[in-house]
C-alpha cells in the first residue's frame, strides 16, 4: 500500500490539531469567565468593607466541595478498583460469560479513564451538593445554646436547630455513598464475573460475597445510627401549616418512639449477620434477618403506632394529647415572640361617645392617616416627577418626622432614576450608562391632611429640595429603581457628565454632577474594564472614553440586593422604606433570622403569611420547602446609604440565639445597636412580615388552653381587603398613630384586625407599638365578645356601598369621566367599639390621577360620606371631636388666601314630594355633570362646589323619596367646613 504524501497528510495534520486548539481556548475563556465572576465580587466585597463575608463564604464552601466531593470520588474509585481486582481469575466459558467478554474487550483499553470519568462526575455532583449546605456547617460549628431544653429529651434546643441538620445531611451523604458503592460493585463484578446470574454453580465468587456483605453491613450500621437520631426529629415532624400539630403526640410517645429505640439493636443485629456472612459464604442467614428486619419495621414503626392511634387514643384524644398540645402551644408562642402579648376583653359595643371620650380620643382622631401609600404614587408621579426620567415607586411608604416640633405622620417617597421614561431618541449607551445615573430628592407629604384641590400636603418636595427636613445629600446612586449599573466619577477639573438635575435657569437646561462618593468600583485600570467589560457582557467598557482612570462602576445597587450578599443568612423583609438621617438619604431594611427546626412549633409558609392586597400575590399560595419557618426574630436592622452604598447591619436583638451564632461565623459584619444614631433610631419601625406571621399564628394561638385550641372553637382569620375586587387577599397592616385602652398618650402602632372563622363580624383588634422605645414591640390585642355585632372589614365596606345616600354619591362619580380608588379601610378602637374610617380618592379616567375627594367613616350602624374627616365624624357620632383650622391653600391659589367652599343654596319645597324628588334628582344630575366637567379642565374650585351642590340635592333626593314612602331622614348637616382630616 503506497505512503500517504506530504500533501495528503497536511490537511490531516491542521485537523489534528485544531481541535485541541479549540479545546485549550474554551478551557480558557470558561476558566476566565469564572474568574471574573469571583474576582469581581470579591471587589464588590471590598467595596462595602464586608471581604470576610465573601472569604468565609468561599472557604467554606471550597472546604465541602474538595471535603465531599474527594470522599464521593475516591470512594467510588476505591470501590471499583477493589472489585476489579478481586475479580475471579478464571470464569466458565458460559453462554452468559462469553457474551460479557466482549463488551470487556471493549472495555479494556479504556477502563481506567471510564472509572475516573464516573467517579469524577459523581464526586462533582456530591461536592456542589455538599457546598450547598455551608450555612448547615457554620451554624453546625458555631452553635450557641438557647438555654431552653426540650420537654421529651432535656436537650437544648440548639441541637435542633443547629446540629440535628447537620448531622442529617452527613447521614444522607453517607447513604449515598454507600448505596452508589454497592451499585458500583454489583456492576463491576457482573462485568468481571464475580456475579453470575445463571443458576450453574455459584452465584458470587467469594471476593464479591465479601465486598456486598461489607458494604451492606456499613448500610446497616448507618441506617442504625439513622434511627437513633430520627428520635429527636419527631420533635419537630409537622403534619401540616398552623393548622396542624408539631412535636411529639401520644402516639409518638407511647408507640413510634419506643419503637425508633428497638430498630437501632435490630439494624446492628442485621449487620452483625452480614459482617459473619463474609467469614461464612452463605446468604440464606443474612437476607432472612434483613427481611426480618424491614417486617419489624413495618410491624413495630408503622401497625403499632396506628393500632395505639386507634384503640387507645381516639376513644379519647383529648385527655392523651392534652399534655402534648401544651407543649406545642407553648413553643409556638415562644418561637414566634407572642408570649407576652396582651389579651384584654373589649365590650364592643356602640355608644354615642360623651364630650370626655371625645376628647380623651383627640390623639387618636386628629392623627387618622388619609393619605394611601398604596393608591397615591400616581399623585405623587404627576406632581413630583419634574422630568419622565424619574419615577416613584409604586407603594409609598409611611414614617413620621418632627416638624415645627411637632410629631407628625407621613407618606415619604425617593425620586429614583428611570432609564424607561427616557425618550426613545435619547436611549443610548452613554445617557443609560453614564449620563442619567442617579435619582435625585426625598417627597414627603403629611399624612393626614391635603390642600382644598385633594393634592398631598407636601413639606419636602421639588427639585432643588425644599421643606422641613434640611436634605444635605439628595442624590440617590443605590435605590429600588436602580439601573443595572452605572459609571461614575471623573478627574478633577474636568466637565461633569452625570445629568443631576433639571434646570431651566441653565444654559443647557439641566445640571450636571461627578460623583465624589467612595461607593461601587475603580475601573481605572485596563485589567478591571476587561473583567467589567466580560461580567456585564458589554465591550463599550473597555473602548469608551467616558471611563477614564477615576471611573467607578457601580452595580447591585437595589437595597435588598446589597443586603443579601453581605448577610446571606438574613431573610429580609420585602419593604425597603427610606428615611433622611443627619441630612442624607438611607433606605431602612427589618431583616429576619429564622430557623425551620424549632421543637414543637407549627410551621408557616413564610410566602403565604406576608401576602396581602399590597404584595399582589393570591392565596393560596405555593408552598416551597424553603419557604417554610417555625421560629423568627427581627434581630437585625439593616441600612443602606443612598448616596455611596454603604451597608451597615444593626443587632437589634442581640440576645437571640441564632443571631449569636451567625456573628460568631462572620465576626464584626453586624455591630451593636449602640452604634445607631439618634435621628436613624427615631425612624426605626416594628417590621411588616413579622407582624403578618405573628397574626397568622395569633389567629389560633391566641388560645391557651389545651381543650379549646384541640375542639377548634375560637378560631380567628385575618380578614380579606374589602377595597380590593374580585381578588381575596388579606387585608394589610396599617401603621397609624393611636392610643389603644391602657396607653397615656397615642403611639406609633402597627394594626390589624381578625375576624371569628366563617363569620364577617369583628373578633379582635390588633397593635404593636412600634415606636422605639420602653415599649416596642409589646402586642396588644382587643379580644370582642363571641355574640359581638361589631361588624368585620367586609361587613363595613358593605355597609358604606349599600347605604342608599352614600351609594347613589359613589355611583354618580363612578360614572362619566371620572374614577373612584377606595383608599384603605382603617379600624381604629373608639369608646368600646370600632370607628372604620376610608378615604376616597377620584382621578379623570384618562391620565388621571387620585386627589382625595370624600372620606367615608362608620361607626356601628352609622355611615357618611363628606369632604372632610371632620364632618363625617361629626355625623355619626353626634358632634366633631377634630377641631377644624383654616383651610390649607392649594398652589394655584396665589397669596396664599384660604379657597371657601359655598354653602349650596337650599330651595324650598314646593309641597309635593314627588315634584320635590324629581326636581331634586335634576339637579344632582346637573351638578355631576358640573363637577365632571371641571375636573377635566383642572378647575378644582369649580369642582369643589360642583360636590356641594351634588350632596345637597342628594339629600333632599333622600328626603324627597322618605316622604313618599312615609319613613324618617335626619336633618341634613352642614357640610362647608374644611378641616385638615381631608380636601373640601
Amino acid at each position: 500500500m503506497p505512503e500517504p504524501t506530504d500533501q495528503q497528510a497536511a490537511p490531516q495534520r491542521r485537523g489534528g490539531v485544531l481541535l485541541p486548539t479549540l479545546i485549550i481556548l474554551g478551557v480558557i475563556v470558561i476558566t476566565f469567565v469564572i474568574f471574573t465572576g469571583y474576582y469581581t465580587d470579591l471587589l464588590w466585597f471590598e467595596s462595602v468593607d464586608k471581604t470576610e463575608v465573601f472569604t468565609t463564604q468561599l472557604v467554606t464552601r471550597a472546604m465541602m466541595f474538595v471535603g465531599f466531593g474527594g470522599l464521593m470520588f475516591g470512594g467510588i474509585v476505591l470501590i471499583m478498583w477493589w472489585a476489579w481486582r478481586t475479580r475471579p481469575a478464571f470464569r466458565g466459558m458460559t453462554p452468559e460469560q462469553a457474551s460479557l467478554e466482549r463488551y470487556r474487550a471493549s472495555i479494556e483499553p479504556y477502563r481506567v479513564r471510564l472509572m475516573l470519568v464516573v467517579a469524577l462526575i459523581l464526586g462533582l455532583l456530591a461536592g456542589l451538593t455538599a457546598s450547598a449546605e455551608w450555612g448547615s456547617y457554620l451554624l453546625w460549628r458555631n452553635a450557641t445554646p438557647f438555654g431552653i431544653n426540650d420537654p421529651q429529651f432535656g436537650l437544648d434546643l440548639s441541637f435542633y436547630t443547629f446540629t440535628l441538620p447537620f448531622i442529617r445531611f452527613l447521614l444522607g451523604f453517607g447513604f449515598a455513598l454507600l448505596f452508589i458503592a454497592i451499585i458500583a460493585t454489583v456492576v463491576v463484578q457482573y462485568l468481571y464475573g464475580g456475579l453470575r446470574l445463571q443458576p450453574k454453580g455459584d452465584r458470587a465468587s467469594k471476593a464479591a460475597q465479601i465486598q456486598l456483605s461489607a458494604l451492606i453491613a456499613l448500610l446497616l450500621v448507618l441506617k442504625a445510627v439513622s434511627y437513633w437520631f430520627d428520635r429527636f426529629g419527631l420533635a419537630i415532624k409537622s403534619e401540616n401549616l398552623v393548622t396542624g400539630f408539631t412535636g411529639l403526640k401520644y402516639t409518638d410517645v407511647n408507640a413510634v418512639l419506643p419503637s425508633l429505640n428497638i430498630l437501632p439493636f435490630v439494624a446492628l443485629i442485621v449487620a452483625a449477620l452480614f459482617i459473619a456472612n463474609i467469614f461464612r459464604q452463605s446468604w440464606a442467614i443474612p437476607i432472612i434477618g434483613l427481611g426480618l428486619m424491614i417486617l419489624t419495621s413495618v410491624v413495630v414503626g408503622t401497625i403499632y403506632p396506628i393500632i395505639v392511634q386507634q384503640f387507645q387514643v381516639r376513644p379519647s384524644e383529648l385527655v392523651k394529647e392534652t399534655p402534648y398540645i401544651q407543649r406545642n402551644i407553648d413553643a409556638t408562642r415562644d418561637a414566634y415572640a407572642i408570649v407576652d402579648a396582651e389579651i384584654t376583653d373589649y365590650p364592643g359595643t356602640v355608644d354615642p361617645p360623651t364630650k370626655e371620650v371625645l376628647d380623651a380620643s383627640q390623639g387618636t382622631l386628629s392623627n387618622i392617616r388619609l393619605l394611601d401609600p398604596a393608591v397615591v404614587s400616581p399623585t405623587y408621579n404627576q406632581l413630583q416627577q419634574i422630568r419622565g426620567y424619574y419615577s416613584f415607586n409604586n407603594k409609598l411608604d409611611v414614617d413620621r418626622y418632627q416638624v415645627n416640633g411637632e410629631q407628625r405622620g407621613a407618606v415619604v417617597a425617593v425620586r429614583e432614576i428611570n432609564l424607561a421614561g427616557i425618550s426613545e431618541g435619547q436611549r443610548n449607551w452613554t445617557n443609560d450608562r453614564a449620563v442619567f445615573t442617579h435619582g435625585y430628592g426625598f417627597v414627603s407629604a403629611y399624612d393626614n391632611t391635603a390642600l382644598t384641590n385633594g393634592q398631598p400636603d407636601f413639606f419636602e418636595s421639588d427639585i432643588p429640595p425644599t421643606g422641613a427636613l434640611d436634605v444635605v445629600e439628595p442624590r440617590v446612586y443605590f435605590g429600588e429603581l436602580s439601573p443595572v449599573y452605572s459609571i461614575v466619577g471623573a478627574p478633577k477639573g474636568s466637565t461633569p457628565v452625570e445629568l443631576d438635575y433639571p434646570d431651566d435657569a441653565s444654559p443647557t437646561g439641566q445640571k450636571t454632577n461627578t460623583y465624589q462618593g467612595t461607593g461601587g468600583v475603580s475601573i481605572g485600570s485596563a485589567l478591571n474594564r476587561l473583567l467589567f467589560a466580560t461580567k456585564f457582557q458589554d465591550t463599550n467598557i473597555l473602548l469608551s472614553d467616558l471611563v477614564n482612570p477615576e471611573s467607578r462602576i457601580l452595580w447591585d445597587r437595589d437595597p435588598l440586593t446589597r443586603i443579601e450578599k453581605v448577610a446571606p443568612w438574613l431573610t429580609l423583609d420585602q419593604d425597603p422604606y427610606p428615611v433622611v438621617v443627619d441630612g442624607r438619604i438611607k433606605w431602612i431594611v427589618d431583616a429576619y433570622t429564622t430557623s425551620n427546626d424549632y421543637p414543637y412549633s407549627s410551621r408557616v409558609s413564610l410566602s403565604d403569611a406576608t401576602s396581602d392586597a399590597t404584595t399582589t400575590r393570591t392565596l393560596p399560595g405555593g408552598l416551597l420547602p424553603q419557604d417554610q419557618l417555625n421560629y423568627i426574630r427581627n434581630s437585625v436592622k439593616a441600612v443602606v446609604d443612598a448616596y455611596d452604598g454603604t451597608v451597615t447591619l444593626y443587632a437589634w436583638d442581640s440576645k437571640d440565639p441564632v443571631l449569636q451564632t451567625w456573628m460568631k461565623a462572620f465576626p464584626g459584619v453586624v455591630v451593636p445597636t449602640s452604634d445607631m444614631s439618634d435621628d436613624l433610631m427615631a425612624h426605626v419601625r416594628y417590621p411588616q412580615d413579622v407582624f403578618k406571621i405573628q397574626r397568622v399564628i395569633l389567629s389560633r394561638y391566641h388560645v391557651t388552653d389545651p381543650a379549646t385550641f384541640y375542639n377548634g372553637t375560637d378560631v380567628w382569620i385575618v380578614p380579606f381587603d374589602p377595597t380590593v375586587s374580585p381578588a381575596q387577599v388579606f387585608q394589610p397592616p396599617y401603621y397609624l398613630t393611636l392610643q389603644m385602652p391602657g396607653q397615656v398618650e397615642p403611639a406609633f402602632s402597627l394594626t390589624t384586625t381578625f375576624a371569628p372563622q366563617r363569620r364577617q363580624t369583628l373578633a379582635a383588634f390588633m397593635a404593636v407599638d412600634s415606636a422605639p422605645g420602653a415599649d416596642y414591640g409589646k402586642i396588644r390585642v382587643l379580644q370582642l365578645p363571641s355574640n359581638t355585632t361589631i361588624p368585620g372589614p367586609q361587613q363595613v365596606q358593605n355597609n358604606f356601598e349599600s347605604d342608599p345616600l352614600v351609594s347613589s354619591q359613589l355611583s354618580l362619580l363612578r360614572r362619566g369621566g371620572s374614577e373612584v380608588d377606595l383608599g384603605n379601610l382603617l379600624s381604629l378602637p373608639f369608646n368600646g367599639g370600632l370607628l372604620y374610617v376610608e378615604p376616597v380618592f377620584l382621578r379623570a379616567t384618562t391620565d388621571g390621577y387620585p386627589l382625595l375627594r370624600k372620606v367615608l367613616v362608620g361607626y356601628g350602624s352609622n355611615v357618611a360620606l363628606e369632604d372632610t374627616l371632620s364632618v363625617a365624624l361629626a355625623k355619626v357620632l353626634g358632634s366633631s371631636p377634630i377641631a377644624t383650622p383654616e383651610p390649607i391653600p392649594d398652589e394655584g391659589n396665589e397669596g396664599g388666601t384660604p379657597v371657601p367652599t359655598p354653602t349650596p343654596e337650599v330651595p324650598e319645597s314646593s309641597g309635593d314630594p314627588a315634584t320635590d324628588l324629581a326636581i331634586a334628582i335634576a339637579q344632582a344630575q346637573a351638578a355631576y355633570e358640573a363637577g365632571r366637567l371641571a375636573l377635566t379642565t383642572g378647575d378644582f374650585t369649580a369642582y369643589d362646589v360642583a360636590q356641594k351642590q351634588l350632596a345637597a340635592a342628594l339629600e333632599r333626593a333622600a328626603a324627597a323619596e322618605a316622604a313618599l314612602s312615609g319613613s324618617v331622614i335626619p336633618e341634613p348637616t352642614d357640610t362647608g367646613a374644611v378641616d385638615s382630616g381631608a380636601a373640601a
